[in-house]
């Protein structure tokens, strides 16, 4: 029976994955914090370490160098599970050593798969070892694993291009050589319509790709993106992409999924624009920014209306009104530039 080491400070997922493990058919031992869970691992030394980052005495990260410093324990297949979901907090622990990263809230099959592949794995390499057998990659050299080293290949091998508010990235009509992984800030894509009048299509915030049209160069790109605040972009030929993805199967059918999500969503909200009412729109799109920005119910969303107005498909002085009408009601709190919603449940429910 392969023993597994679970350091967790949550009592209720500590306990609540270590039967998950049980019931599976692993000897589970748990710690309630970072230091206790190196003890453990340095004196019992387990088949696999399940941890969480964030966590009292010692964090993820400071289990994980710890135990990579030991001889007895550096071979160790190592799990990450946490809430942390930037892709720069992922890099900081696979560039560590992780073996794997999984993000909270988990399916169980996503867990057990997770360990049962990093148990095989070690297993062979084992073999390998007792057979003074040389370990040969499955895959080519320059092949990715996910689509998290997908992002760090854009972070660590793009142009970074750093971009001020209002800001164009690129124009419709321009020819398309490049896609773009956005590291900070967030990314209005617009149209034109035939009036004149700018339709932002989509928002984009960090860790989002921008800038796929196709794979084919000098394809005109269908539709402008700017700045919306400051900005950073890391930016990748379609050529290198293209040969990085022929190498790497898994990662291609990620992020065929992550479009096909992303025009999911631009599809609802174009819907939305067409059939909505005003207040519905205005309070949907509201919503939207403060679900782009990372915005508590409790914080002030800084937008421009002008901004506001085109991502709801709606004139800009129909939606100040609506705006004017729902700080009246006590839906939001209006000052200068900035909302703040006031009664969530209501704009959610908004017909």
């Amino acid at each position: 029976m392969k023993t597994i080491l679970l350091i967790e400070d949550d009592i209720a997922l500590r306990e609540n994955t270590a039967e998950i493990l049980e019931l599976s058919g692993y000897h589970v031992i748990v710690a309630p914090n970072g230091r206790l869970g190196i003890d453990k691992a340095k004196e019992l030394l387990p088949h696999l370490v399940v941890c969480d980052i964030m966590m009292p005495e010692v964090d993820g990260y400071g289990v994980l160098e710890n135990l990579s410093q030991d001889s007895r324990t550096k071979h160790i297949p190592f799990i990450f599970l946490s809430a942390k979901t930037e892709h720069k907090e992922i890099r900081r622990g696979m560039d560590l050593g992780a073996d794997d990263y999984l993000t909270k809230p988990y399916e169980e099959s996503e867990l057990l798969s997770a360990i049962e592949s990093r148990l095989a794995k070690s297993e062979i390499i084992a073999q390998m070892a007792k057979s003074n057998v040389k370990e040969v990659p499955v895959q080519e050299e320059t092949s990715l694993r996910d689509l998290n080293e997908l992002k760090n290949f854009f972070d660590d091998n793009g142009d970074i291009i750093k971009m001020h508010k209002g800001e164009s990235i690129y124009e419709e009509g321009q020819h398309s050589n490049k896609v773009y992984l956005i590291l900070k800030g967030i990314v209005k894509t617009h149209k034109m319509d035939e009036n004149g009048k700018e339709l932002i299509t989509a928002l984009y915030e960090p860790d989002d790709f921008l800038g796929f049209t196709s794979f084919e160069e000098n394809m005109p790109y269908q539709e402008s993106a700017s700045a919306v605040e400051n900005v950073e972009l890391a930016a990748i030929l379609k050529q290198d992409l293209k040969e990085i993805l022929g190498k790497s199967k898994d990662v291609t059918l990620e992020l065929v999924s992550v479009l096909t999500e992303n025009l999911s969503e631009i599809k609802q909200q174009l819907l939305q624009m067409a059939y909505s009412s005003v207040r519905k729109k205005t309070a949907k799109t509201i919503l939207q920014f403060a679900k782009v920005l990372h915005k508590k119910p409790d914080e002030s969303i800084k937008i421009s209306r002008y901004d506001l107005a085109n991502v709801a498909g709606i004139a800009t002085e129909s939606l100040i009104r609506t705006l004017s009408g729902f700080k009246k009601e006590g839906l939001i709190e209006i000052e200068g530039r900035n909302i703040r919603i006031l009664d969530l449940a209501a704009l959610e429910r908004m017909e």
